[in-house]
């Protein structure tokens, strides 16, 4: 099984923290400041246990002052392993480190006056620098941005396997989804709960089913909410959202909502979109 093990580098304040945390939403195993003698103990274990650490990143930096000569060592033990690596180098003009610093108010890990930090960290980060396949400069990238380039670095080209988009279905009468970021109400279709032979349905029965899709609004209201997802959904990913929550409520979150919110994942399914589906309250009655 091929491993991807990604050494994630460069000068403080240059997002770091941000790509880590973007690829773990990728799928990766982040180990943020990993002091760089435990490294090689932990490509043995992702050795011995190629399936859970499949793919792996990990942060090092000036916090591991002198024993960043080591990278070299983990490099050849990485190859050695037959381990696939790289190393990303993250950048930006002193400029704009330095606004960064002033926004956040941290000191800098040298312990320097941040001006200062900046300039010795670049000279003893040379050597890491040196050694990188790829430079990353983060002075004008918004979070989107900087998603879609690791994406096309790490083989992930498609923009939309960024995105996991959850669709829920849920009932008025129990609470709003409050963790939406969008709601859809289908409480205009007619209740099959009054429907007889219906009642102790659900929106996964193809009685229900039928009965929704035969309702003459209804068609024309999915391929409106449909198109519009499918149209919005790009914008979510060049703005570096991960995870998008679609809502459909219905009054009892047994019918309706169900049967639209099912329709709605096997169109983003065949979309080629990763769709996690929930029925929130499918169970009551």
């Amino acid at each position: 099984m091929k491993n991807n093990f990604l050494i994630i580098s460069g000068i403080s304040g240059a997002g770091k923290s941000q790509v880590l945390n973007i690829l773990e939403d990728f799928g990766f195993t982040c180990i943020d400041n990993m002091p760089l003698e435990f490294v090689f103990d932990f490509i043995d274990l992702c050795k011995k246990d190629r399936k859970k650490y499949k793919n792996v990143a990990v942060s090092i930096d000036i916090r591991a002052g002198k024993n960043i000569n080591k990278i070299n060592g983990i490099l050849s033990k990485l190859k050695k392993e037959r381990m696939s690596n790289k190393v990303f180098f993250l950048n930006a003009d002193d400029s704009t480190i330095l606004k960064r610093y002033s926004e956040t108010r941290r000191k800098h890990p040298l312990g320097l006056l941040v001006k200062d930090g900046i300039l010795e960290e670049r000279r003893m980060m040379q050597v890491v620098k040196n050694i990188s396949d790829q430079e990353i400069d983060t002075a004008n990238m918004t979070i989107g941005e900087l998603k879609n380039t690791l994406g096309k670095l790490i083989g992930l080209s498609s923009d939309k396997k960024q995105l996991l988009l959850s669709i829920m279905s849920f009932g008025f009468k129990y609470g709003i989804a409050n963790e939406a970021d969008i709601v859809f109400d289908v409480r205009f279709i007619p209740n099959p709960n009054y429907v007889s032979g219906l009642k102790t349905k659900t929106g996964k029965d193809l009685a229900v089913v039928k009965y929704v899709e035969k309702q003459k609004e209804y068609n024309k209201f999915f391929d409106k909410i449909s198109n519009l997802l499918k149209d919005l959904l790009p914008g979510y990913i060049k703005e570096g959202k991960s995870q998008l929550t679609v809502a459909i409520g219905c009054t009892g979150g047994r019918h309706r909502s169900v049967a639209t919110a099912e329709k709605l994942a096997k169109f983003f399914i065949k979309n080629k979109y990763k769709v996690k589906l929930y029925h929130r309250d499918i169970a009551r009655i």
